[in-house]
């Protein structure tokens, strides 16, 4: 019986055009392997700060997360979702990855350079609902917002 890390790197390494080179690749002096987008599943790739916000919210409903991804060199985070033949996705700053893009990932339980899974695949394909990522990230605009209002507003002088 295979374990949880072995099915996460299986399930990943599905999404190259070649599973066993990607496992080599990850195995390798960069330990990162380039993957395809929209077959398995598709990227929405948010800046850093709106991504770990709405990452906290993401985790705090019963819902099991997906993959999410983390680019320390990009300042960005990536979040797995269901492939999207449209790809709807539009904001500021906002990337989706979908059919013809290409991810660059490390290992399910390794970080290569400046990647860094911050919920790493659990190897059963599990992926975020889309909605409940648009509502995360409406929230996490709004803190954002809440945040620059608070600092542009002296409590003592005024604004």
């Amino acid at each position: 019986m295979r374990t949880a890390r072995e099915q996460a790197v299986e399930w990943l390494a599905a999404a190259a055009t070649d599973p066993r080179d990607c496992k080599r690749q990850w195995r390798g002096e960069t330990g990162i392997a380039v993957l395809a987008c929209g077959r398995f599943w598709d990227v929405l790739s948010v800046p850093e700060e709106l991504g770990v916000l709405a990452l906290g919210a993401l985790l705090r409903t019963p819902q099991a997360p997906g993959p999410v991804l983390t680019d320390t060199a990009s300042r960005r985070v990536g979040f797995f979702l269901p492939p999207d033949p449209i790809g709807r996705w539009v904001g500021s700053s906002v990337r989706y990855l979908g059919k013809g893009a290409w991810v660059t990932v490390p290992a399910p339980h390794l970080a290569g350079g400046g990647l860094r899974w911050l919920v790493p695949p659990d190897g059963t394909g599990t992926l975020f609902r889309p909605a409940a990522v648009e509502l995360a990230l409406e929230y996490a605009l709004g803190t954002l917002a809440a945040q620059a209002t608070a600092r542009r507003r002296c409590p003592t002088c005024g604004p």
